[in-house]
């Protein structure tokens, strides 16, 4: 069927990449200058550093989110409108075909005799406007009348579709905007990040990494006491089913055993969880969603599609889906949310560790789920 619309220009979001726009090279220049040896203002303390890095990087996690929530958004609509416009296109189609059938029909009575005005009504654009129906029905067939119906009710459900599209248009518009406020923020924050860390000295830099390594070792501890606390629990209720086994055969009742509330990963978290095994070592890049790199909850979906179960793409959206457990119950498989914004994810696997993407400029790596500020957690399948 031919095409009545022009060829459209299909927008295309850019792939995220880590430029410097106007706005965050003047917010590095502004962090730099606090950060430098200014006149008059001592310079900020490796602590200090350590600590606003942090802030940024959790800032950046947070507006990952978002302009992932707004690619969302936008390749949504962008969608929207495709459909609506090939729809249009369609249906101009089928409208012209009915003019070319009204318009021979107006031919026909034309030649028998019928008044040029029904010639002329029959093709004008708002024949309603041009004088009463039923003055004009008066004049057809049925065949013609079911023609020139036809014709009104397909320009009105083209008119209708125009709106929609414009309308669609404008939506797809607004959160364009918002994909590139997004994307700007994300470059802004890491931007001042790196610009921090660069006014380091060689020793500075050394005791940031021995601050870095004393943390990342206190994590390691939490998880291990969660690791021998998850063990007793196990124990023990292998114990109680073992004591409900023996009661069960000198009763000689079938034995009932009590859920252990750690069994083994289910067939589906198990997929997950060794997905994400496979991606050990691959870079972060916010806003990705692999193969090659990916943001903390592009992993985490990545993983859970791996094993057969869709999740919706944002940490916001994430923590809704599943069954929420305390941290005390996580099973291998278990998405583990961060910070009070939710701002970032990691898969449990085990004794107290995760698998996640942490961070620009790290690699998906096993970490304590007791690095960052625990927020809860879910259970997707």
């Amino acid at each position: 069927m031919p095409s009545h619309r022009k060829p459209r220009t299909r927008i295309r979001t850019a792939a995220p990449a880590v430029g410097i726009t106007t706005a965050a090279l003047a917010s590095v220049s502004l962090l730099a200058q606090s950060a430098g040896a200014a006149p008059g203002r001592p310079k900020p303390t490796v602590d200090e550093v350590q600590r606003k890095v942090d802030d940024l990087y959790r800032q950046a996690g947070t507006a990952t989110e978002s302009y992932n929530r707004a690619k969302e958004a936008t390749d949504d609509q962008r969608e929207k409108v495709d459909g609506l416009l090939d729809e249009v296109a369609r249906g101009t189609a089928r409208l012209n075909d009915t003019r070319r059938v009204l318009g021979a029909y107006a031919a026909e009575q034309y030649r028998t005799g019928g008044t040029a005005s029904t010639v002329t009504l029959m093709l004008a654009d708002d024949p309603q406007a041009f004088f009463d129906r039923n003055h004009l029905m008066k004049q057809l067939t049925g065949r013609e009348e079911q023609a020139l119906r036809d014709f009104e009710t397909e320009r009105a459900g083209i008119a209708k579709k125009r709106a929609d599209a414009t309308r669609g248009l404008e939506r797809l518009t607004a959160s364009q905007e918002a994909l590139r406020a997004g994307k700007q923020d994300v470059q802004t924050k890491l931007a001042a990040a790196r610009t921090l860390l660069s006014t380091l000295t060689a020793r500075e830099k050394a005791r940031l990494a021995a601050l870095e390594e004393k943390k990342r070792e206190e994590a390691r501890k939490k998880a291990a006491e969660l690791a021998a606390r998850q063990e007793a629990a196990r124990e023990a209720a292998a114990a109680e089913a073992a004591k409900a086994a023996e009661a069960a055969e000198a009763a000689k009742k079938p034995p009932t055993t009590p859920s252990t509330g750690t069994p083994s990963a289910s067939t589906k978290a198990a997929k997950a969880l060794a997905f994400a095994r496979e991606q050990i070592g691959k870079p972060y890049v916010w806003g990705a969603t692999g193969p090659s790199s990916y943001d903390c909850s592009g992993l985490t979906q990545a993983a859970w599609k791996a094993a057969g179960v869709d999740l919706p793409r944002t940490t916001w959206d994430q923590v809704k889906t599943g069954t929420r457990v305390a941290t005390a119950e996580l099973r291998p498989g278990d998405l583990v949310f961060f910070y009070d914004d939710i701002s970032h994810v990691g898969m449990y696997i085990g004794n107290g560790m995760m698998i996640h993407a942490p961070k620009p400029g790290a690699y998906v790596r096993e970490e304590s789920i007791y690095y960052m500020p625990i927020y809860g957690s879910v259970r997707p399948a």
